[in-house]
């Protein structure tokens, strides 16, 4: 009698394929940060022997020269058990000057050291002398030999020249590639939402790295739980530490405070999905606007362009928190078992997730 053949793996889907659609606002084309307009996704995902899972992501928010050409731009910290390089001068100025990029916890100063590199190579930049690259990280030691410090220039590069304005991979991929999330496979995703137009038409897209714990629910739905992998369960070592990237891109012209207020929405959308944003949890958020008439030359005496009021910003809030939950619900159902350093870690079961789903009542549990 021949050998039973092991079972096909799970199609991956996205939360809509499940019927998981938080919120009121539709998403954009692609429903992802790539939906506001001119921003460009690339990811590098290095995979080397039995013990190497990382890579890195970059985030472009135009097509033009970032430091000749800035744009407004604030970082939040919701808890900083991070590093994420460049973040005082951000905050400081009100302004980014280079892609963002995302990568594991020892690799940033590498990463960094290789945009600086890139960068300085580009047009106009020859009289150049100080650059500040926002190069954010988790850490993915658990699947990832993390102190041999794999990513460098090679796929800090790649990651650049592959960054396109289209549909964005999602799961174990760049930046997500090793990471753990509720105890299951982590990883990239992305989501947008664009107001109607009464509301000024504007996109938010949100993409996460997503590394952290808690107890995972879904829409409400207690998938954690019901599941048997959640924080604190039995008392155990478990405490829900990790961290969580989360890449904030809008059209609407907004300035320095009012993107900062944004990015702090964002964390409302993590909470959601259940973190706590745990002691040794980094929470950051870094949210930028892509509005040309608020764009900033290098050198300008005088800030252009008009921005939004506070009494705009509420539908804004709403569509940033949208989006940043569906983002993590996406790098979690996209993402794929992964083995290495010695370690597996199993995707989350969708045919499970489906059946808890269907149990409280949320969304659709019928197969794509």
């Amino acid at each position: 009698m021949s050998e039973q053949k092991k079972a096909a793996p799970e199609t991956r889907v996205r939360a809509r394929a499940l019927g998981v659609a938080p919120g009121i606002f539709s998403p954009g084309a692609h429903n992802g940060i790539t939906d506001v307009d001119g921003v460009r996704v690339g990811h590098s995902t290095l995979i080397a022997g039995d013990s190497v899972r990382t890579g890195v992501t970059a985030i472009l928010p135009h097509g033009g020269n970032l430091f000749r050409e800035r744009v407004p731009a604030a970082i939040h910290v919701a808890n900083g058990f991070g590093k994420l390089l460049g973040s005082t001068q951000v905050n400081e100025l009100g302004e980014l000057e280079s892609p963002v990029l995302i990568t594991c916890t020892l690799c940033v100063w590498r990463v960094a050291d290789a945009l600086v590199g890139w960068m300085l190579e580009q047009p106009g930049m020859e009289d150049v002398r100080s650059i500040n690259p926002v190069v954010g990280e988790t850490n993915d030691g658990r699947l990832n030999a993390i102190r041999t410090r794999p990513v460098g220039e090679k796929e800090v590069r790649a990651a650049l020249a592959q960054a396109t304005s289209g549909p964005v991979a999602e799961g174990s991929v760049g930046a997500g590639t090793g990471t753990v999330a509720f105890g299951w496979k982590g990883g990239t995703g992305t989501s947008s939402r664009v107001l109607p137009a009464k509301l000024g038409g504007f996109t938010v897209g949100v993409l996460v790295q997503s590394n952290f714990g808690g107890v995972l629910q879904v829409m409400g739905a207690p998938v954690g739980k019901a599941l048997g992998r959640y924080a604190f369960q039995k008392d155990v070592e478990e405490r829900g530490d990790g961290s969580i990237m989360i890449v904030v891109a809008t059209d609407a012209p907004l300035g320095h405070r009012n993107l900062r207020r944004l990015a702090e929405r964002a964390t409302l959308g993590l909470g959601r999905t259940g973190s706590s944003m745990s002691n040794g949890s980094g929470d950051y958020v870094i949210a930028f606007s892509t509005a040309a008439p608020v764009r900033r030359p290098f050198g300008t005496e005088r800030l252009p362009g008009e921005t939004l009021g506070n009494d705009a910003m509420s539908p804004l809030f709403q569509a940033v928190v949208e989006a940043t939950e569906e983002a993590i619900y996406n790098s979690l159902f996209m993402a794929t078992t992964v083995r290495g350093n010695g370690q597996k870690v199993d995707a989350i079961p969708l045919s499970r997730v489906r059946e808890v789903l269907r149990h409280h009542g949320v969304g659709q549990s019928e197969a794509p």
